[in-house]
C-alpha cells in the first residue's frame, strides 16, 4: 500500500472520529436528553409492573392526561427558557372557561361569541403579568404570585355574584356549543380507540413552539433574554416586546385548555386550577428547562408532560394506592434535574 493511500485512510478515519464526536456533542447538547432516558425508564417500569398498561385504551388515557399538562407545559416552557415564571397559569385555565361560559349564558350569545370574548380577556391577563413585570422590574414570582391571588378571588366572586353558586349554568342547549366541543373536547377514533383532540392541540403547539425557538428570529431573543436581558437589550433584542409575548404565550395556552375544561364538562367550578401551575413548571423541568432560563426546549416540556401522564396513570392501572402519586412525582422532579445537570456538564466538557 502506497503512502498515499495510507494517509488518505488515516485522514477517512480522523474524519469519522469528527464525526461521531460532533453527533455525541449534538446528542449531549440537547436539553431533552435526560427527560427521554426518564421516559423510556418510566414507561419499562410500568409496562413490567402494569400488566393494562401496554393496551392501546391505556395509552390513550396517558396521552390524554400528558395533552392536558402538556398544552400549557409547551408556553410554561418557552416562558422559562427566557427566564420568568407564571404562578397564574393554573387559574388562568379556570378564568378562561368561566369568561367563555358566563358570558355566553349571560348574553344568551352563540357560544362562540362567548369564546373570542375569553380569548381576549385571557390574552389581557397574560399581556398584565407582562407589562407588570417590565415596568416595575419586580420579579416574576411578585407579580405573578399577585395575578394568582386576584385571579382565584375573581373566579369565585363573579361566579358567585352572577350565578349565585360557586359553578356556573349549563351551556350544553346553547347554540354553537356541539361544534364548539368538536374542536376543543371531542374524541377521535383511530382503530377503534378514542383519542381526545386535546392530544393534537398539543401536538400542533409543540410543533410550533419549537419552530419558533429554532428556525426564528423570535427564537433567538427568547433564549438570549432568558440567558442575560442586559446584554441582550445591549445588542438590540426587543426584550420588553419578547417578554410580555412570553407571558400571552402562556395566556394562549391557557385559553385553549379553558375552553377544553368548559366544553368537556358543560360546566366549570370556579375554585379548579388552584395547584396546577405547579403542574406545569414540574413538567418543563423533567423535560430539561432551567430554572435560571437561557436552556430547555418545547420538546422537552413534552415529554415531561408524557413522564406525568404514564406516571399518573401508570400508577392507577398497576393497582397501587393513588396517594403515593405525589411522593413518584417529587422524585422524578429531583432526579429529573440531577440528570439534567449531568447531562449539561457532560455536553460543556465534550466541547
Amino acid at each position: 500500500m502506497s503512502a498515499t493511500t495510507d494517509a488518505a485512510t488515516v485522514d477517512d478515519r480522523a474524519d469519522e472520529r469528527i464525526l461521531q464526536t460532533s453527533v455525541l456533542r449534538k446528542l449531549l447538547g440537547r436539553p431533552e436528553l435526560g427527560s427521554v432516558v426518564g421516559a423510556i425508564a418510566v414507561f419499562v417500569f410500568f409496562a413490567l409492573f402494569a400488566d393494562s398498561f401496554l393496551r392501546a385504551s391505556s395509552l390513550s388515557t396517558v396521552l390524554y392526561a400528558a395533552s392536558t399538562i402538556g398544552i400549557m407545559a409547551v408556553p410554561v416552557a418557552l416562558l422559562m427558557i427566557g427566564g420568568e415564571f407564571d404562578l397564574s397559569a393554573g387559574v388562568m385555565v379556570t378564568s378562561s372557561a368561566l369568561v367563555s361560559s358566563m358570558f355566553s349564558y349571560q348574553m344568551t350569545a352563540n357560544v362562540w361569541v362567548g369564546v373570542g370574548v375569553s380569548l381576549l380577556v385571557t390574552l389581557a391577563i397574560g399581556a398584565f403579568n407582562g407589562f407588570m413585570l417590565t415596568r416595575t422590574k419586580l420579579p416574576s414570582f411578585i407579580i405573578t404570585l399577585g395575578t394568582f391571588l386576584m385571579l382565584t378571588g375573581l373566579n369565585l366572586g363573579f361566579t358567585k355574584l352572577i350565578d349565585g353558586t360557586v359553578s356556573t349554568k349549563t351551556i350544553a342547549d346553547m347554540e354553537g356549543f356541539t361544534s364548539a366541543r368538536e374542536v376543543f373536547a371531542s374524541t377521535i377514533t383511530i382503530g377503534g380507540v378514542g383519542f381526545k383532540v386535546t392530544i393534537l392541540w398539543w401536538l400542533a403547539l409543540v410543533a410550533v413552539a419549537s419552530w419558533i425557538l429554532l428556525r426564528t428570529r423570535a427564537g433567538n431573543w427568547i433564549f438570549a433574554v432568558g440567558g442575560n436581558k442586559d446584554a441582550a437589550r445591549a445588542v438590540g433584542v426587543p426584550v420588553t416586546r419578547t417578554r410580555i409575548g412570553l407571558y400571552m404565550g402562556v395566556a394562549f395556552g391557557a385559553w385553549i385548555a379553558g375552553q377544553h375544561l368548559l366544553f368537556s364538562y358543560d360546566v366549570v367550578q370556579s375554585g379548579e386550577g388552584v395547584g396546577n401551575e405547579l403542574i406545569y413548571i414540574i413538567a418543563a423541568v423533567i423535560g430539561g428547562c432551567l430554572i435560571t432560563g437561557g436552556y430547555g426546549s418545547a420538546v422537552g416540556s413534552a415529554v415531561g408532560a408524557f413522564i406525568f401522564g404514564m406516571t399518573s396513570k401508570g400508577i392507577v392501572f398497576a393497582e397501587w394506592n393513588p396517594d403515593w402519586f405525589k411522593f413518584f412525582l417529587g422524585a422524578m422532579l429531583l432526579l429529573a434535574t440531577l440528570l439534567n445537570a449531568w447531562v449539561r456538564k457532560r455536553a460543556e466538557a465534550a466541547k
